[in-house]
């Protein structure tokens, strides 16, 4: 695999703003993202400089998107980890219990699937949630629509284990959305598999 996976830098909002574009034009956007395409195309530059610069290396700190670039600097992939405590807003209908990551956001475009960009991506955003020290990270969570049975297979592959959480998906369609979550052990097993 010749991708490089790395955090985004906050002057790259335009790609940031593209790669999410992309992403909602694709088939599975439906069940795999809680926005639409024209609700994403509307949004002004302000607000993907922002999103930018908070996701950014040298952001504030609670958010951090990571891409995967091909040698030419195609952006063939995306994953955004959030940090969630147990003092934050509630987000997904209940306060975090714990200190936690949340992955959002996740796409890798169509002609990569099944090349290991997805699984660079992960390693990467659940080391630098693990890395975290204030807070300690407790865990990293996930939601996956009950429809998504794709991306749900991806994520027991690499570890994640359905927490028995589930949530409404968006709508009025009486679909909901899986937790899935990745603790201690997989912790270590990732660590001990980056040495």
């Amino acid at each position: 695999m010749d991708y490089v996976t790395r955090v985004v830098r906050a002057d790259e909002w335009p790609q940031v703003r593209q790669l999410r574009l992309d992403a909602l034009r694709d088939p599975a956007a439906p069940v795999a993202f809680l926005e639409s395409y024209e609700d994403a195309a509307a949004r002004p530059d302000a607000f993907w400089r922002q999103r930018a610069a908070d996701a950014a290396e040298d952001g504030p700190g609670r958010v951090r998107q990571f891409v995967a670039e091909s040698p030419e600097g195609e952006w063939v992939g995306s994953v955004t980890v959030l940090v969630e405590s147990p003092d934050d807003e509630v987000r997904f209908g209940e306060a975090s219990p714990v200190h936690q990551a949340h992955l959002v956001g996740v796409f890798v475009r169509p002609e990569v699937r099944g090349t290991g960009v997805t699984d660079a991506l992960f390693r990467e955003a659940v080391a630098w949630a693990w890395s975290l020290s204030a807070p300690r990270m407790e865990r990293v969570r996930l939601y996956v629509h009950e429809k998504n049975p794709r991306a749900a297979a991806f994520y027991r592959k690499f570890g994640f284990v359905p927490s028995g959480q589930r949530i409404l998906a968006p709508g009025d369609r009486g679909e909901q959305e899986v937790e899935y979550a990745l603790g201690g052990r997989r912790r270590e097993a990732l660590a001990l598999s980056s040495c």
